[in-house]
């Protein structure tokens, strides 16, 4: 779904080709060029962007966004074609048995969202496995961003002028604040992201989403651990 100040949301079907929906590379390739057009974009991704503190002191990690993508990508390289997260929980493809994580181990954003953890897999609502597919592709906008986007909270709370954004999003947080109408959950989920967002840059109010009120301690976590755009 897409929208702007004049425009509601509006479904965007995938470019032409023999594949009827989209696919994850499809749709980096296709939020990579609308993050750099002039028009500062704000793209919600509903996935995780990291992974909790335990994940970091149990392999000794880097705590910096860079250094964990990196490191992730290299053992679960789920971006590769025809390559499947369950491919690489199953042993068959990366080295997935090297960076598990518990599904008891949640971010403190999760935990305030009361959302389930990134490694939660196999269970109804939960976004480990999109997590898992996901996290290549935000390592491709980040290694073609030529300083045109700023991925949130990573590159810093405070959002400078006229650039584009990529955040993380939980649309159980506003999907019952919007009629359902003739949309799927799929399809309301993402209406309801790009409902809220236009909903609340017209009112005025966005920016100060993207400073909530944290301790200077909780700020520091989720410096590592990233953040869900609207949760208190």
């Amino acid at each position: 779904m897409a929208a702007d100040q004049e425009t509601p949301p509006r479904e965007i079907g995938p470019p032409p080709s023999p594949r009827k929906y989209w696919t994850r590379r499809g749709v980096a390739e296709w939020l990579f060029e609308r993050l750099s057009e002039e028009t500062p974009t704000l793209a919600g991704i509903d996935h995780g962007f990291s992974f909790p503190l335990q994940y970091f002191n149990r392999y000794d990690l880097p705590v910096n966004w860079n250094g964990f993508l990196e490191d992730f990508v290299s053992h679960w390289p789920t971006g590769d074609k025809y390559l499947y997260v369950d491919f690489v929980r199953d042993g068959n493809r990366g080295n997935g048995a090297a960076r598990t994580g518990h599904p008891r181990w949640r971010r403190l954003a999760e935990v305030r969202a009361e959302a389930k953890s990134v490694f939660h897999f196999d269970v109804p609502g939960s976004v480990a496995k999109s997590t898992h597919a996901g996290l290549p592709w935000l390592r491709y906008l980040r290694s073609k961003d030529a300083g045109k986007i700023h991925f949130w909270p990573f590159d810093g709370w405070d959002i400078p002028s006229r650039r584009s954004v990529v955040a993380e999003v939980y649309p159980a947080l506003w999907s019952r604040s919007f009629a359902r109408e003739d949309r799927n959950s799929h399809q309301h989920d993402a209406y309801s992201i790009a409902a809220w967002m236009r909903q609340t840059d017209r009112c005025g109010n966005l920016r100060d989403f993207f400073n909530p009120d944290l301790t200077e301690e909780d700020r520091k976590t989720a410096e590592i651990e990233g953040w869900i755009l609207g949760v208190p």
